[in-house]
């Protein structure tokens, strides 16, 4: 388990991460993580629920249109 400290930035309060736990969350300075509500608490992650939610509906937006934007591209 690793610890994570509170500490206060101007008005705000801000959490400093060890390094251990920015080497396996694959973050680093200036990245921006996202804090998750989950039914068993809290989670933090740098993947953003709702881009990745958009970026499946493209997907499949793609897919349904494949022929149509291929020919679109000629």
């Amino acid at each position: 388990m690793l610890k994570a400290k509170i500490t206060r930035v101007g008005n705000s309060a801000g959490v400093v991460l060890p390094k251990e736990a920015l080497a396996r969350l694959k973050v680093k300075k200036g990245d921006t993580l996202f804090l998750v509500e989950t039914p068993s608490g809290y989670e933090l992650t740098p993947y953003d629920a709702a881009f990745q939610a958009q970026m499946e509906a493209a997907d499949e937006g793609l897919r349904d249109y494949r022929n149509a934007l291929r020919e679109l591209a000629k």
